[in-house]
């Protein structure tokens, strides 16, 4: 997930982008053509892409907040200031304001 930088280059607003549609299709595509020996393993991945693309933007957000803080070791309280001492320090481009909003997307979003 990237941000946009505002003035302060630092990133206010970050959007969710999506692909899972395109993914899904070629998946499908890829299913229609396949032998008996590969469906299952497709069927599985179109499965699983079905199921990310149906993620509604808030869970994505919550997931993509929790991969960063496990990506600096953060185990602590995702509801504290520290939480969101960790995302920064994970994403150091965003703003106080952005790393607020992610975390209360996180925390609205229960794993």
């Amino acid at each position: 997930m990237a941000a946009i930088a505002g003035p302060s280059g630092k990133h206010d607003v970050v959007p969710a982008i999506r692909d899972a549609d395109v993914i899904v299709a070629a998946l499908r595509q890829a299913l229609a053509e396949a032998s008996p020996e590969e469906r299952p393993g497709l069927e599985r991945a179109a499965a699983l892409a079905e199921s990310t693309a149906a993620a509604t933007e808030g869970q994505m957000r919550a997931r993509w907040v929790r991969s960063q803080l496990a990506a600096v070791g953060f185990t602590g309280d995702l509801d504290s200031v520290a939480a969101v001492k960790a995302l920064r320090r994970a994403e150091p481009k965003l703003s106080l304001l952005a790393a607020v909003q992610l975390q209360k997307a996180a925390l609205n979003h229960p794993q």
